[in-house]
């Protein structure tokens, strides 16, 4: 029996057990199917994981805005150099020399990381220009729309089904996109773009069967050579300030966010394997709340009336979808 089958004999469980539940944790007592305690707690600790990851997410514009001086794509390409290092350190010590052999003696599972990283490296690249460019409050829509874009991506690679309420929800979201793009006046590629990203980012790493922190460490050894190509050329260009222009207080965020990079995104990968996928997009809310509160309250942007229509015809959409999601995960709950 493979992790997280469920015996026949033991009736009905919920579609999405966590992929540590196996026959061990399940039992049945008075004629109903549950988890063990053990069980219980390990899918508490996965949820509050998934949590304070969205929660360091939710507060990254105020962090990246303080490296508003350095372009960009520098700051993209130390965060690569500097996560890569830490998850690279903390691999050597806990899987030896041949975790990255191990994955490249698997080419369909390098392929898939290699995907993912470049999903994740165009996320934190198009997300990093856009808050210091003054656009988080449309980088914070492109997270509000990314769980409806899971229940999408289900649907087209997973093979799951949408109910109705599901996709009402999804034209619904479909109609304030059109809005913001014909009353606001632009199209919010950003908000798109980095939803897409993400979502496909999540998909990879859900199918693909690897420990959160080897698969992370992978990915970012792929986007490892061209960060650290681009940096040397910008340092010997004269276009760079690492240890130099931008002072030490710059480079010690730089450092920093390495780890800021690794934690929530080591904690998603984790959690992402062991959560429902309905259950990670309801959580998604978080961050981009946060986000679009700071880009409202603290950076002053812009938000006149058609772009609040915009917004609140998707958070209805949301509003729909989580009443949806929170609905049918009550059928499903065992005490």
């Amino acid at each position: 029996m493979s992790i997280g089958e469920v015996p026949a004999s033991l009736g009905r469980l919920p579609a999405a057990l966590p992929p540590f539940v196996t026959d061990a944790l399940v039992v049945q007592a008075q004629g109903r199917t549950g988890l063990t305690p053990y069980a219980r707690w390990g899918n508490l600790l996965a949820l509050l994981i998934a949590v304070g990851a969205f929660g360091i997410w939710g507060v990254m514009p105020l962090y990246w805005h303080l490296l508003k001086a350095v372009p960009s794509l520098q700051i993209v390409a130390h965060r690569v150099l500097w996560c890569t290092v830490l998850v690279a350190v903390w691999l050597l010590w806990s899987h030896g020399r041949g975790w990255f052999e191990a994955i490249l003696a698997k080419p369909r599972l390098a392929a898939m990381l290699t995907l993912s990283g470049l999903c994740i490296g165009v996320n934190w690249g198009l997300y990093i220009w856009a808050v210091n460019a003054g656009h988080v409050v449309e980088s914070s829509l492109g997270y509000f729309i990314n769980p409806l874009l899971n229940v999408v991506i289900g649907t087209l690679f997973l093979r799951e089904r949408l109910n109705p309420t599901q996709w009402l929800s999804v034209a619904i979201t479909a109609g304030g996109v059109l809005w913001l793009t014909f009353n606001y006046g632009s199209f919010p590629w950003i908000a798109l773009t980095l939803a897409t990203s993400f979502g496909l980012y999540g998909l990879i790493r859900k199918l693909a069967a690897v420990d959160s922190v080897t698969g992370l460490g992978f990915e970012n050894t792929v986007l490892l050579l061209p960060a650290l190509g681009y940096l040397f050329w910008a340092e010997t260009s004269g276009q760079g300030g690492f240890f130099g222009a931008w002072g030490l207080g710059a480079d010690a965020l730089l450092i920093f966010g390495g780890a800021l990079t690794a934690l929530p995104l080591i904690a998603f990968s984790f959690a992402v394997r062991r959560v429902p996928l309905s259950t990670i997009g309801l959580m998604q809310y978080i961050a981009p709340t946060m986000q679009f509160l700071i880009g409202v309250l603290v950076f002053n942007e812009a938000f006149d009336r058609d772009r609040a229509i915009g917004f609140i015809v998707i958070w209805i959409a949301l509003a729909i979808f989580a009443f949806d999601s929170a609905r049918r995960a009550r059928r499903t709950l065992i005490v």
